[in-house]
């Protein structure tokens, strides 16, 4: 009886812990889209007047519990991105040596507006609104492409417990292996001793490394957020 009680205790903690984060993705996702409005209309006037093709770009990603949900970014890629990175075959066979990715400064594939977007990461301002629908968190693992799960077997599991988050404990890690292992290993850390102090934390390095980013030209949690494998493969909708 006492290990039941337990475990109700338990029980009802996580479901004050999952009610109090949902509420703070409410509330963060509300004043930052308030104060990012102006912005995103500047910016998405840029992306109309440079390019051609959607403001957005959607991406199905897996989401709690392995549902599938549409992925909102601001585009950053031509709508030909693939045709302009194979009319150069050397930058092709790179590319292809590369793991599926080539560097940004050399990419004929992202526009002149998508360097600074990615640069600035102010290319993931439209996921505040899967936050709002409930698809994402301000902070939680990465939200990975359905393809990738093949690669990535054990994020399933983490998956079942918390939503993919905006950023999360990878994003604000200061390595840059793409080591799928290891990304798996701090998301699962990360959903086993998540907390409301935690995310906190983890905004607030957020914070700190977008400014380096912008300022300092250091790599962006955005760089490390990206699916390089499978993201230039799936059509821009």
């Amino acid at each position: 009886m006492k290990e039941q009680r337990v475990n109700s205790n338990q029980v009802s903690l996580s479901r004050r812990f999952a009610l109090a984060k949902r509420l703070m993705d409410l509330v963060g996702a509300t004043l930052l889209l308030a104060l990012a409005s102006p912005l995103l209309l500047v910016i998405a006037v840029a992306i109309k007047a440079t390019s051609r093709g959607p403001v957005l770009f959607r991406q199905e990603r897996l989401g709690r519990k392995g549902t599938r949900f549409r992925l909102y970014k601001l585009r950053t890629m031509h709508v030909d991105a693939e045709d302009v990175l194979r009319a150069c075959a050397d930058l092709y066979d790179r590319y292809l040596a590369g793991g599926c990715k080539v560097a940004d400064g050399e990419d004929p594939r992202i526009t002149a507006v998508g360097r600074f977007l990615r640069r600035t990461n102010l290319d993931e301002l439209p996921q505040l609104f899967n936050v709002l629908r409930g698809d994402m968190s301000l902070v939680g693992p990465r939200p990975i492409v359905p393809a990738e799960a093949v690669r990535y077997p054990e994020f399933t599991a983490t998956l079942r417990f918390v939503r993919p988050g905006i950023t999360g404990p990878w994003q604000i890690q200061r390595e840059t292996s793409a080591d799928y292992g290891r990304r798996a290993e701090l998301d699962r850390q990360y959903a086993a001793t998540c907390s409301l102090r935690g995310d906190a934390i983890i905004l607030k390095r957020t914070v700190i490394a977008l400014f380096r980013a912008a300022f300092g030209g250091t790599k962006t949690t955005a760089d490390l957020h990206r699916a390089p494998a499978i993201r230039s493969s799936d059509p821009v909708t």
